[in-house]
């Protein structure tokens, strides 16, 4: 027999924890010494100890625990309980693995400051195009908000307009805009951390108008003055060469009057290999 000391030891859990578990019936002690209350635990029972530790890991409530170790829940009960919480444990690394990825290029901006060459801004006329697109909303124009949008709708694009005979003649080009009921009028420029509009869309030589039923819109976006620049690798590293253009126009004396527009020139299955144009609508101050 070992006393509630050494068998915490053994199990390398506390001993308050097995006071717990003894208060809720889920490991009772072999023997209570009635005269001091003293708690002793057999060697067998470090089994259930470590059947609880490993179930309690896996992200189970102690009364999960409990009903599990007694045979409460039948074997295909508890695999749709395990297959609920690997559900729950992906999803959790995929949202870590996504701020991670925010980290890295918030880290890279700053390490960046200062160092970055700003000599790839060009100031151009961007020529009127016609591009069908597909239009969702965002909840912010933070990268967590609009991968989640804008990748589902370029996923969906292609297949409609191959479906009724459109091919694309260009680059893909994503834009952006605020909601309608998040203007940031009046507070000198888009962007105010409200909803956005995303459109997904890709150039063609189709007619302007809706594209029968299937929610893709063909339109003309206007000619209008830009401030450009190259960036090369994930769309989630973008925050770095964004920040160079932001930089190089405060230097030069010009203001944005937009959201920049992503111009896709290069996109392998690699995504560290993308290159994209970035157009950000400029007035001179």
């Amino acid at each position: 027999m070992f006393t509630i000391g050494d068998f915490a030891r053994y199990g390398r859990v506390s001993p308050r924890m097995l006071r717990h578990y003894d208060a809720i019936g889920l490991l009772r002690p072999d023997r209570t010494d009635p005269a001091t209350g003293y708690r002793f635990y057999g060697a067998a029972q470090l089994a259930r100890l470590n059947r609880i530790i490993a179930l309690k890991d896996l992200g189970f409530t102690l009364q999960q625990v409990g009903a599990v170790l007694d045979e409460q829940v039948g074997p295909e009960e508890l695999r749709g309980m395990l297959r609920l919480r690997r559900a729950e444990l992906a999803e959790a690394v995929a949202a870590a693995t996504a701020r991670l990825a925010q980290v890295e290029a918030r880290l890279r901006s700053i390490e960046s400051e200062g160092h970055m060459p700003a000599d790839d801004v060009v100031i151009k006329t961007v020529p009127a195009v016609r591009v069908a697109e597909l239009t969702g909303t965002a909840a912010s124009y933070e990268p967590q908000d609009v991968g989640p949008v804008i990748g589902p709708l370029y996923e969906n694009l292609f297949p409609l307009l191959e479906g009724v005979g459109i091919r694309p003649t260009g680059p893909g080009i994503a834009r952006y805009e605020d909601a309608p009921q998040d203007s940031t009028e009046g507070e000198g420029g888009s962007g105010g951390g409200g909803a956005i509009v995303v459109h997904a869309g890709v150039t063609v030589s189709a007619p302007v108008g809706p594209v029968g039923d299937t929610g893709v819109e063909v339109v003309e976006l206007p000619p209008f003055e830009a401030a450009t620049i190259v960036h090369r690798g994930a769309m989630d590293d973008v925050l770095p060469t964004a920040q160079t253009l932001a930089r190089w126009l405060d230097s030069h004396g010009y203001r944005s009057t937009g959201y920049a527009r992503e111009v896709t020139l290069e996109c392998p299955p690699d995504r560290d290999q993308w290159v994209t144009e970035l157009q950000e609508p400029v007035a001179k101050v």
